[in-house]
């Protein structure tokens, strides 16, 4: 066999281990943020809420049906704050598997303990959120950032997009285990409240567990630059470096804006999904759990597609046709009828076969625009706004609903991130912008 042969084979091993993180770690954005956690943390605030219907989050005062919205964005400015210093330090550090373990398992956990989330906890449940996105963000930053790594430059949307397929069917499977037991918790003698909590702590452990499998076949590479000190304060350092340096890569820029608005707008709509479902067109959480169900089934084919289709086109011309895709979406949302399943499982499998290909292909496009070296870095900034995480949509979304009392007036707003978004993308000059960073370019760009 020769050393190419190897290489080749050592690659699709890695990348076959790579995989299973997306399986991994869906487990929380479907289960927890998008279906479950949402409308059960707004009950538990709803419990706590004082004779003027309203509850404590910082030093004010808001309704408890927003405090999911809060708690979202609070955890993602925390995010902006640690998640490009981790990435520096990650990009310094030998060791880069052993960061991926250390945070998928403190996030597995502080999900794991929403189990004990009852009554009026609702400041713990906040708490809780806050950790395990923070940690999930900072897992997905190093998880990224092995993506340049183990696959060269015409195999990434494809890598891409199978590791999002395969992490939507890992979601769908275990989100199918947990509305079951939901829908049928008097059947083994729970309450509704105890089958979301149980619903919580299978997240966790679902997460912790399969994470073990990438982290068998992923291997450490020496970093570019060898820290000659303590590796955080060299992290610093790297980032003040990285940030000046990022001017000479306007198109890499360029980009970065416009996937953090249309993303957002994105990822507000996956965590708020549950949420409008069921305060605004008043359908109950097995209906919002069968809808997210639907978009995670078809997501999984939606990813595989598309990205084939990029191969085709390429990824960012397919990335814009989503867009437009989005943008109806949310338009058609704001007329579903109250009481009424049938247009809205319609509406969700249309999202389903968008939201994987964006999201995959937006990642596959972004390694291509960042310098060697520097992955993590560069990822962590993407992540600001990746999956489960958004702070501008979700505060944008929180504001329009405590002016206007209505969460369709809400939902309607985040047409501005999708173009707004979709407008800048249109300006990216992607074979300059690899070519700028170092880069090879794919066949078709």
């Amino acid at each position: 066999m020769t050393q190419q042969e190897l290489s080749s084979r050592s690659r699709i091993r890695e990348q076959r281990g790579w995989y299973f993180y997306d399986w991994a770690n869906s487990a929380f954005s479907t289960t927890v943020i998008t279906v479950f956690l949402g409308p059960y943390l707004i009950t538990l605030a709803e419990n706590a809420a004082a004779e003027n219907g309203r509850v404590g989050f910082l030093l004010w005062n808001i309704r408890p049906v927003s405090y999911f919205s809060w708690i979202v964005s609070l955890s993602v400015l925390l995010q902006v704050a640690v998640l490009p210093v981790m990435g520096a330090i990650a990009d310094r550090s030998a060791r880069k598997r052993e960061l991926l373990a250390t945070f998928a398992f403190i996030g597995a956990a502080a999900t794991m303990l929403m189990f004990f989330l009852e009554g009026d906890s609702y400041r713990l449940g906040g708490l809780l959120l806050v950790v395990a996105n923070l940690a999930f963000g900072i897992s997905i930053v190093v998880y990224n950032a092995f993506l340049p790594q183990i696959a060269e430059p015409d195999e990434r949307d494809r890598v891409s997009s199978r590791g999002w397929s395969l992490g939507y069917l890992g979601g769908a499977i275990l989100l199918s285990c947990n509305l079951a037991l939901f829908l049928g918790h008097d059947a083994v003698g729970l309450t509704e409240g105890q089958a979301v909590r149980v619903s919580l702590l299978s997240a966790g452990v679902w997460w912790a567990g399969f994470t073990l499998i990438p982290l068998t076949r992923l291997r450490n590479r020496t970093p570019a630059v060898v820290s000659d000190g303590w590796v955080v304060s060299a992290g610093f350092r790297q980032l003040a470096h990285t940030v000046s340096q990022m001017r000479r890569f306007p198109q890499t820029v360029l980009f970065l804006v416009a996937y953090l608005l249309y993303n957002d707008g994105i990822q507000t709509v996956v965590a708020l999904a549950a949420v409008y479902i069921e305060k605004e067109l008043l359908l109950g959480t097995s209906t919002s759990a069968s809808v997210i169900l639907l978009v995670q089934f078809v997501a999984c084919v939606g990813a595989l597609a598309l990205g084939r289709l990029a191969g085709r086109l390429g990824a960012q011309r397919v990335i814009l046709l989503s867009l437009v895709v989005w943008t109806g979406v949310l338009v058609a949302a704001y007329f579903l009828p109250a009481n009424s399943p049938a247009p809205l499982f319609a509406l969700a499998a249309v999202i389903g076969f968008v939201l994987g290909g964006s999201q995959a292909l937006s990642r596959s496009l972004f390694s291509q625009l960042i310098p060697r070296s520097q992955e993590a870095e560069y990822f962590s900034f993407y992540e600001i706004s990746e999956r489960g995480t958004s702070w501008l949509g979700t505060a944008a979304f929180a504001v329009a609903y405590e002016m206007s009392g209505s969460y369709r007036v809400a939902i309607v707003i985040l047409v501005t991130f999708f173009v707004l978004g979709g407008l800048l993308l249109l300006r990216l000059r992607v074979r300059e912008a690899i070519l700028a960073v170092g880069n090879t370019p794919p066949t078709v760009v």
